[in-house]
């Protein structure tokens, strides 16, 4: 059977291309459909159906950009009401794509509309189910997303839907059907995805914590248990998935534009854009454009675009490395930040050779950081996870994580210095940055975080592996 998995590891998010007999069907697009197109075109196939498993809260889908390009269908399973023309189909319902039948389950629980798509060959063998974020390798979807948009919804009845349907009609099936999830290790979708991105149902059910025999409280205990606040953009995403959105051909137009340094200052002037540069934490450290927010588009970009900027329709200047314009504005649009007005031309260093105004951040290196660190008489506030900072820290060390800075910006003192640490130096440059914005000079962020800590002789507290902290 010819369906490919399409993974894009910086959202850790799963598209699927099915294909037979000249006729495709494309599984929870991203928003750039481009790739989509053209890998139906090589092939002289037609995009006859757009299926979608769920109304998405971590990215914004390319559903309606492909439809409108393609002539294609778009198609969801029972309970969703978009805002926009699609079939919305029944439990059981199958449709052709070719010679293949794809398969309508309702698997209700992630959230209501949630449908996994059963993949059925030309002579008839189911091949294997794509599951969205009803099933994932090594975890199940969280149940308490969809109470974000929908009031009368809780966590609570959601997994005890999410516990029929998997017992009910997903756990019957047989265990040679390959599983196709929405998503893997680093989604904010689930507590304890596996980095694999495949699995046949019958492993699954023999190692997935959520598949093993329990009562139904036994089961809602065990997946509210663990569960963190999701990210804030998250129910924005969901709305902008049911109401629809503002094409990305329109979305790269207005962003795609190079500014001179003086049309680039002029612009942040004149509009109240935050300047957003994309560059490595490391370069970004040795000069910036003063009042700049540093999230590196080498990591992982768009989940901390959607963390640390609250509002979803701000608009944005960037700053990149040469050739990185487009894939800034793309993977902005991923999550539904759409108000990118232009770039700096040349990058940062035209704004060097420009003379305009630039500010560093101070940095220490760990081996540095080890000879005079006191935690008697030194603060040093690590941004990590909270799960992260229980497992390891360095004793002394206060947890921050990244994500809640803006809520404990009284705890960073500015009367006297501090040092910050994340795992590898990422998240501290992002909090380094947004703390310079704020007016903060007297801290110093440590190269490579507690990656490079824990090779020298401070002290630390005793390893306990995340898993069992769930």
């Amino acid at each position: 059977m010819k369906v490919e998995q399409i993974y894009t590891g910086c959202i850790a998010h799963a598209a699927y291309y099915l294909e037979s007999n000249g006729e495709a069907a494309i599984f929870d697009p991203l928003r750039e459909v481009q790739p989509y197109i053209d890998r139906a075109a090589k092939n002289n196939a037609k995009i006859k159906y757009v299926f979608l498993t769920h109304f998405h809260a971590d990215f914004v889908s390319g559903h309606l950009d492909l439809a409108k390009k393609t002539g294609a269908q778009i198609v969801y399973g029972p309970n969703a009401r978009p805002a926009y023309e699609i079939i919305s189909a029944a439990d059981n319902q199958e449709f052709a794509v070719g010679n293949y039948k794809v398969k309508v389950i309702h698997t209700p629980g992630h959230t209501m509309e949630s449908t996994t798509y059963m993949l059925i060959d030309e002579n008839g063998k189911e091949h294997g189910i794509i599951t969205g974020d009803t099933l994932f390798i090594g975890d199940v979807g969280r149940p308490d997303l969809a109470q974000h948009v929908i009031a009368d919804l809780t966590e609570e009845k959601l997994a005890r839907h999410l516990y029929r349907s998997l017992r009910d009609k997903i756990m019957p099936l047989s265990d040679e059907l390959i599983v196709y999830p929405n998503h893997g290790a680093g989604s904010a979708c689930g507590k304890n995805m596996s980095k694999e991105t495949t699995d046949t149902l019958g492993h699954q059910k023999a190692v997935n914590y959520a598949l093993q025999p329990m009562t139904e409280d036994e089961f809602v205990k065990a997946i509210l248990t663990g569960l963190t606040p999701p990210p804030g953009y998250f129910p924005k995403n969901v709305l902008m998935n049911i109401q629809g959105y503002e094409s990305l051909d329109r979305v790269m137009e207005r962003g795609n534009k190079a500014l001179s340094p003086e049309a680039f200052e002029a612009a942040a002037n004149e509009t109240g854009a935050l300047v957003l540069d994309t560059r490595d934490a490391d370069e970004f450290a040795k000069g910036f454009i003063p009042n700049s927010v540093n999230i590196g588009l080498e990591g992982n970009f768009a989940q901390w675009v959607g963390e640390m900027i609250p509002d979803i329709k701000q608009e944005i200047l960037l700053v990149t490395d040469k050739g990185k314009e487009e894939e800034a504005i793309i993977r902005l649009s991923r999550v539904g930040y759409d108000g990118a007005i232009g770039y700096l031309t040349g990058g940062f260093n035209s704004w060097k050779i420009a003379g305009k105004e630039v500010d560093t951040a101070k940095r220490i290196t760990a081996e540095d950081f080890a000879k005079s660190y006191d935690a008697a008489n030194q603060l040093l506030i690590d941004v990590r996870k909270k799960s992260e900072f229980d497992s390891e820290h360095v004793l002394g060390a206060v947890n921050i994580p990244l994500n809640e800075i803006n809520k404990h910006l009284a705890e960073f003192p500015k009367d006297r210095p501090f040092i910050l640490n994340c795992a590898g130096g990422y998240r501290s440059m992002i909090a380094t940055s947004m703390l310079k914005q704020r007016g903060w000079e007297n801290f110093s962020d440590v190269i490579g975080g507690f990656t490079e800590i824990k090779k020298t002789s401070v002290p630390k507290s005793d390893y306990v592996c995340p898993s069992t902290m769930l």
